[in-house]
C-alpha cells in the first residue's frame, strides 16, 4: 500500500508532464517483469494497476497520448485474469473525453478477441451508440446493436430512444420505423420521449400525416403523450404556413386536457411574424399579457419575437411602445433583446436612434458585445456613413471589445462598396497588426474591389500579402482574378490560370499580365477550378464570340465530373439566341433537362429574344403559357421582352393585351414598359390608349421626366401639337429636367403654326421657373424674331441667354468655343450639333454686331 501510495503522489506530482508520469509509471508497473505476461504482479508485490491505472489513465488522456494507451491496455489483456471492468473503463473514459474513434478503436478490438464472452454494460453500450451518432459513425452503431443483441444484452428503452434519435437526425425515418416496430415487439416498451423523437423526426421532414398516426399508436399502448409532442404538430403546422391546421390542432390540445403553455403560444407568435401577419400575432401577445382562462404570461422569448416582428414590417411605434412595456416589466435587462432592438432601428435606416440605443446599453449597465457593435458598423457601411462606423469600430476597442473577423470584413465591405481602397488596404494591415489573422473571405472582398478598380499592381501585391499570410488565396480569390480577366476581354488568360489551378493550384495567379509574382501553394488539392470558375471562363469565351472553345471547356468540366447547372446552359443559350441559331439552343435546352437542370427565369428569357429575333410572336406566347405550366413565375423582364418585338411590329392590339395581362397577374410595369407602349401606340396612330398608358405610368413609375419626355416627344413626331402643348406646360410647371424633350423641334414648329408669342412666354415661364433645358432651343425664336425684324424680343432673348451663360461660370464668350459645366454644352457645340442651325448662328452674331 505504501508503495501504491508513492506512485499515486508521484504520478500526480507530475500530471504537468505526462512523458515523465507515463515513464514513472511504466516502470513502476509495467515494466518490472521484463516483458513476461504471465508474471502476476500482485506476486510480486508491485502496486496494483488495478488501484493505478485511474490515476495514470486521465493524464494520457488530456495529453493525447494514445499509443501509450494502447501499450497500457496490452499489458493488462496480459494479464492471468483480465480485468474487464478496467478495461471497459478506458473506453467510457475516452469516449467521455470526446475521442470517439479511439474508443471505438479499442472496443472492437475487446469485443473480437480476448473479452468475446464478457460482454459490457448497457450503460457503456448506450454510451457508445450516443457518440457513434454524434461522429455519423453509422456503421458502428449497427455493429454495436448486433454484438448487444449477440452478447445477450437487453437492449433498454432508452437504448430505443437513442437509437431512434439517431437515425431520425440522419433522416433514416423509414429505418426508424421499422427498428420502433421491432423493439416493441421484442418487449422494449416505448414511453411518450420515444413517440415524441419519432413525431419529431416525421415532422421535421414534412411527414406531419405520419406523424398524426403515432398519436393513435400512443393511444393503443396506454402512452399519454404530452405537451412537448403537441408543440412539436403545431411547430409543423406553423412552418408549412398552415396557421389555420395549427389553431385547431391547439384546440384539439385542449380538448385532451393539456394546456398550452408559454413554448405553444411563442411557436405561433414566431410563424404569424415571419408571415407578415403581425395583427393576429398581437392579439395572441395581448391575451398572454392579460394572462386570463389559463393563458400563460410572457416570457422574454415572447417579448423579443414581437419585437423581430413589428421591427420587419416597419411598425416602429408599436415596437416603441413594446420596448416601453418590457422596461415597466423589468423584462428588458438582455442584451439579446437589446441586439434585436439595434438590428430592427438600423434595418429601417434609423441610424441615429441605433447609435442612442448602443450608448444607453451602456448607461443602463449594459455591457454591449461584439455582436451589438457589428450590427450597428453594418447598419452605417450600407447607408454610406463610413466615417460613424470608424468612429463605432473606436469606440468599440475603446469599451475593450475586440473586433472580430465579422467587424473587420463589414468595416472593408463598405470602403470597397464606395471604391476607398487605400483606406481598406489600410485596414486590412491594421487588422494584421493587431494579431488578427485575416481569413479568405475579408481578402477576398478587397481583391475583388481592387481588380474591378482597374487597379491590378495593388491587386498582385495583396495576392502576395494573402500568399504570405497562409490563410488568405482559395478558389475564391482565383474565381475573381479569372472573373476580372474574363471582363477585360483577356480571356486567353484566364483559360490559362484555369488549366494551371489543377497542377499548381492558388500558385496559378503567380504569373499575371509580364510579371511573375512568387505564389506557392502547399495544398493544392483545396484550389482547384470549382463550377464557378469553368461557367465564368465559359461566359468569357462566348462573349468573345468563341462559342466552339466554350462547347470545349464545357466537355472537358464534365470529364473533370464538374456537373453543370443552369446558369452554364443559360450562357450558351443566351449566344446561341442571339446569333439567331434557335434549333441549336433547343437542343442544348434538351440535353440540360437531360442532365436533371430545371428550367429557369433566365432560360426563359433568352428563348422568348431567341425567338423574338426570328418574329415568331405565337412561339413566344406558347413559351409564356408553358411557364405558368412549369410554376416559373414571369417578371416585368420576362412581359418587356415580348412587348420588345411586339412593339417593333406595330402589333398595338396585342401590346394591348399584354399589359391587362401583366397588371392582373400583380405585375407592375417599369418605365421600359410604358416606353415600348407609349411608342407603340402613338406609331399606330392610337393617341387615346398612348395617354392612358401614359396616366397609369405616371402613378406607377417614379421617373415621371422620363414618361413625359416620351409622351411629349412621340406626340410632336405624330403632329398631335396640341397635346404636346398640353403636356409641355405641365413638365413646366412641375420644373421638370427638359434636356430629352425634343425642344428645338417643338418651338420650330410652334414658330411655323404662328405661334411665337406663346412660345416666347413659354420659354420666359422655363428660365423663370429654374427649369434645366439646352439653351439651343432659344434659336428657333431668336431667328424668327430677326426675320420679322422684332429686335426687342431678340436682345430679351440674348440676355437671358447670357445670363444663363454667367449662372454656369462660362469661361469663354459666345462664339470663341468656351466651356461650360456638364448642365449644359457649350453653345458653339450645341448649335452646329443640331441641323439646320446654320441661319440661327448667323442671327444670333448679327445681334452680337448690332446689325439687327
Amino acid at each position: 500500500m505504501a508503495g501504491a501510495d508513492l506512485l499515486a503522489k508521484t504520478i500526480l506530482h507530475n500530471s504537468r508532464n505526462p512523458r515523465l508520469a507515463w515513464l514513472l509509471y511504466k516502470r513502476s508497473c509495467l515494466d518490472i517483469n521484463n516483458g513476461n505476461c504471465d508474471a502476476s504482479p500482485e506476486t510480486q508485490h508491485l502496486p496494483s494497476l488495478r488501484r493505478s491505472v485511474h490515476l495514470i489513465l486521465p493524464v494520457l488522456i488530456r495529453a493525447r497520448m494514445f499509443s501509450e494507451i494502447d501499450h497500457l491496455c496490452t499489458r493488462l489483456l496480459c494479464l492471468p485474469k483480465p480485468p474487464h471492468t478496467l478495461l471497459y473503463n478506458i473506453v467510457r473514459k475516452l469516449v467521455t473525453a470526446g475521442h470517439i474513434d479511439n474508443a471505438v478503436s479499442h472496443f472492437r478490438s475487446l469485443r473480437t478477441t480476448h473479452l468475446q464472452s464478457i460482454p459490457p454494460s448497457i450503460t457503456l453500450y448506450n454510451m457508445l451508440i450516443e457518440a457513434s451518432f454524434k461522429v455519423n459513425n453509422l456503421d458502428f452503431v449497427y455493429w454495436l446493436f448486433k454484438d448487444m443483441v449477440f452478447s445477450g444484452v437487453k437492449p433498454q428503452t432508452y437504448t430505443l430512444n437513442l437509437l431512434m434519435r439517431g437515425l431520425c437526425d440522419l433522416g433514416q425515418l423509414e429505418k426508424a420505423r421499422k427498428l420502433f416496430d421491432k423493439m416493441c415487439n421484442e418487449g422494449v416498451e416505448p414511453n411518450e420521449y420515444t413517440f415524441g423523437i419519432l413525431a419529431f423526426g416525421y415532422c421535421r421532414y414534412g411527414l406531419v400525416s405520419q406523424g398524426l398516426e403515432l398519436l393513435d399508436v400512443m393511444k393503443r399502448r396506454g402512452v399519454a403523450a404530452n405537451v412537448v409532442i403537441y408543440n412539436t404538430f403545431i411547430a409543423s403546422f406553423c412552418k408549412s404556413g398552415n396557421d389555420d391546421e395549427a389553431e385547431k390542432f391547439v384546440e384539439k390540445m385542449k380538448e385532451e386536457g393539456f394546456s398550452p403553455n408559454v413554448v405553444t403560444f411563442n411557436i405561433r407568435i414566431s410563424s404569424l411574424c415571419r408571415a407578415g401577419k403581425i395583427v393576429e400575432a398581437s392579439r395572441i401577445f395581448r391575451d398572454m399579457q392579460l394572462a386570463e382562462m389559463g393563458v400563460p404570461s410572457p416570457n422574454l422569448l415572447t417579448h423579443n419575437l414581437m419585437l423581430r416582428g413589428l421591427f420587419s414590417e416597419g411598425m416602429l411605434e408599436e415596437a416603441q411602445s413594446l420596448v416601453m412595456s418590457m422596461k415597466q416589466n423589468d423584462v428588458f435587462s438582455s442584451v439579446k433583446t437589446r441586439n434585436l432592438i439595434l438590428l430592427g432601428l438600423t434595418r429601417n435606416s434609423k441610424l441615429l436612434e441605433a447609435q442612442a440605443a448602443l450608448k444607453n446599453m451602456a448607461n443602463d449597465g449594459l455591457e454591449p458585445n461584439v455582436y451589438s457593435y457589428n450590427i450597428l458598423i453594418d447598419g452605417l457601411c450600407k447607408h454610406g456613413m463610413l466615417m460613424d462606423a470608424k468612429r463605432i469600430f473606436c469606440l468599440m476597442i475603446a469599451s475593450g471589445i475586440s473586433p472580430d473577423i465579422v467587424t473587420y470584413s463589414t468595416l472593408l465591405q463598405g470602403y470597397c462598396r464606395k471604391g476607398r481602397e487605400v483606406e481598406a488596404s489600410n485596414l486590412l494591415n491594421e487588422m494584421i497588426a493587431s494579431g488578427h489573422s485575416p481569413n479568405a473571405y475579408a481578402c477576398n472582398i478587397l481583391l475583388n474591389s481592387l481588380w474591378r478598380g482597374g487597379k491590378i499592381d495593388d491587386a498582385k501585391t495583396l495576392l502576395q500579402k494573402m500568399n504570405k499570410t497562409g490563410d488568405g488565396l482559395d478558389v475564391v480569390s482565383c474565381n475573381i482574378v479569372v472573373n476580372g480577366l474574363c471582363k477585360s476581354k483577356n480571356v486567353d488568360k484566364a483559360v490559362e490560370i484555369l488549366n494551371e489551378m489543377w497542377t499548381h493550384g492558388c500558385a496559378s495567379l503567380g504569373d499575371l499580365g509580364n510579371s511573375y509574382i512568387g505564389l506557392v501553394d502547399e495544398n493544392r488539392k483545396k484550389c482547384v477550378p470549382d463550377l464557378i470558375t469553368y461557367s465564368t471562363v465559359i461566359n468569357g469565351l462566348c462573349n468573345d464570340g468563341r462559342l466552339n472553345e466554350a462547347k470545349q471547356l464545357f466537355i472537358e468540366m464534365l470529364k473533370r465530373n464538374l456537373h453543370p447547372d443552369s446558369t452554364v446552359y443559360d450562357t450558351f443559350l443566351y449566344h446561341l439566341c442571339k446569333k439567331g441559331k434557335i434549333s441549336t439552343a433547343f437542343k442544348v435546352l434538351q440535353d440540360m433537362e437531360r442532365k436533371g437542370c430545371k428550367r429557369t427565369l433566365q432560360t426563359y428569357h433568352c428563348l422568348l429574344f431567341g425567338l423574338g429575333t426570328k418574329n415568331e410572336v405565337f412561339e413566344m406566347f406558347g413559351l409564356l403559357d408553358e411557364m405558368k405550366a412549369r410554376v416559373v413565375s414571369p417578371n416585368v423582364h420576362t412581359y418587356n421582352i415580348i412587348l420588345r418585338f411586339i412593339c417593333e411590329r406595330g402589333r398595338s392590339e396585342e401590346a394591348t393585351l399584354l399589359l391587362d395581362e401583366m397588371l392582373q397577374r400583380g405585375i407592375t410595369p417599369n418605365i421600359q414598359s410604358f416606353k415600348l407602349f407609349i411608342k407603340t401606340f402613338c406609331e399606330a396612330g392610337e393617341f387615346r390608349p398612348a395617354l392612358d398608358a401614359f396616366s397609369i405610368g405616371i402613378d406607377i413609375c417614379g421617373d415621371k421626366i422620363t414618361l413625359y419626355s416620351v409622351m411629349f416627344n412621340e406626340l410632336l413626331a405624330a403632329g398631335e401639337v396640341s397635346e404636346a402643348e398640353k403636356l409641355f406646360e405641365s413638365a413646366v410647371e412641375r420644373c421638370f429636367d427638359l434636356t430629352s424633350f425634343n425642344c428645338r423641334s417643338f418651338f420650330e414648329k410652334l414658330c411655323t403654326d404662328e405661334k411665337s408669342e406663346y412660345a416666347y412666354s413659354m420659354l420666359k415661364e422655363m428660365y423663370h421657373r429654374g427649369c434645366k433645358f439646352d439653351p439651343a432651343m432659344f434659336m428657333p425664336l431668336i431667328d424668327y424674331f430677326g426675320k420679322q425684324g422684332n429686335k426687342r424680343q431678340v436682345n430679351e432673348l440674348t440676355e437671358i441667354m447670357l445670363s444663363i451663360d454667367n449662372q454656369v461660370h462660362v469661361k469663354h464668350k459666345i462664339g470663341r468655343g468656351k466651356r461650360r459645366d456638364d448642365s449644359f454644352s457649350d453653345f458653339p457645340t450645341a448649335f452646329h450639333g443640331d441641323n439646320g442651325t446654320a441661319v440661327a448662328i448667323k442671327t444670333l452674331k448679327r445681334v452680337q454686331k448690332g446689325c439687327v
